[in-house]
């Protein structure tokens, strides 16, 4: 039994299909056929839907009873430990291939790094919780994520707790900023008209920066939302990143505090530097509020290990 799903593929197709397979749906064909004809059939979908997307799941002697093939679409079969599974990509991976050779292209399966971080994650049951990650922090214009926009990006990457390397940037989108944002964030309409960028020209950059690293932030359900609203508006997949709320954990870890916004548990935890650098008088909001989160997960991680 084979089953073969087209989309967006020539209908002239359709005459050959039908020779041997049955339409019981638009683009959707199903039937019995030898393994050669079903090989034939591939190669002429292949070599005719250009642009176009098919898949094709049939019947087979393995440990799955089945297997499948794909052409045109994002998403990739995978070889994990002889199981054949599909794998989609992050939008980082996805940017990555598409400016990538077909030898530079991101290799298919998981990476040493990530095998290394899951026998880890796996080694330390108790916590679970990774040593290596990016802290992320958003400036928006409001708090709805559909009509407001996000005026700055921060970003901290950490690599076996230790800082390695930051990001930030200032995002013009063309919406004026309120006097009460001007003033919550210290970003101002004149500022982004100069140094401000678009987000679409911006994106790849962020998405490469923070490649497949897990990614923390406090109230991240907040930023989540931002960012994949403003990554479907520029047709890219939505973060597929294991995702970290500090907020979520400090309400677990410290359930009589009497406030969990960022700046009660820098004061409750005393976490007004780092690196020398005073976090009272930050110079971009959202990257100081990364140093702020990045103390504050190792403060709870901590408290967690000696839990």
């Amino acid at each position: 039994m084979m089953v073969l799903q087209l989309t967006n593929c020539p209908p002239s197709l359709r005459g050959d299909l039908t020779k041997w397979l049955m339409e019981i749906a638009t683009g959707v064909y199903v039937g019995k056929v030898s393994a050669r004809v079903r090989d034939n059939l591939w190669d002429r979908v292949k070599n005719t839907c250009d642009g176009g997307r098919a898949v094709l799941v049939y019947s087979t002697n393995n440990e799955q009873k089945m297997d499948f093939r794909i052409h045109g679409e994002t998403w990739e079969p995978i070889d994990f430990d002889g199981i054949k599974l599909m794998l989609r990509p992050t939008p980082a991976r996805l940017i990555a291939k598409n400016n990538k050779t077909p030898k530079e292209q991101v290799k298919q399966g998981f990476s040493n790094a990530a095998n290394f971080q899951k026998s880890k994650r796996f080694a330390n049951r108790s916590t679970n919780y990774p040593d290596s990650y990016v802290v992320i922090d958003l400036e928006t214009t409001g708090l709805d994520y559909k009509s407001d926009k996000i005026i700055e990006i921060g970003a901290l990457k950490i690599e076996n707790n230790v800082q390695t390397d930051s990001f930030q940037i200032l995002i013009n989108s063309g919406i004026p900023i309120s006097n009460k944002i001007a003033l919550l964030t210290g970003i101002e309409n004149h500022i982004l008209e100069t140094d401000g960028k678009r987000f679409e020209d911006i994106i790849p950059n962020f998405l490469e920066f923070v490649g497949e690293f897990p990614l923390a932030a406090h109230n991240m359900e907040f930023d989540k939302k931002f960012l994949n609203y403003a990554l479907a508006k520029c047709n890219l997949p939505p973060i597929t990143n294991r995702l970290i709320d500090t907020c979520d954990l400090a309400k677990r870890l410290h359930k009589s505090l009497s406030g969990y916004k960022l700046e009660q548990l820098a004061a409750h935890f005393n976490l007004e530097s780092y690196q020398g650098v005073d976090l009272k008088y930050k110079m971009h909001p959202s990257l100081g509020d990364c140093y702020i989160t990045h103390l504050l997960y190792q403060k709870l991680l901590n408290f967690e290990k000696e839990y």
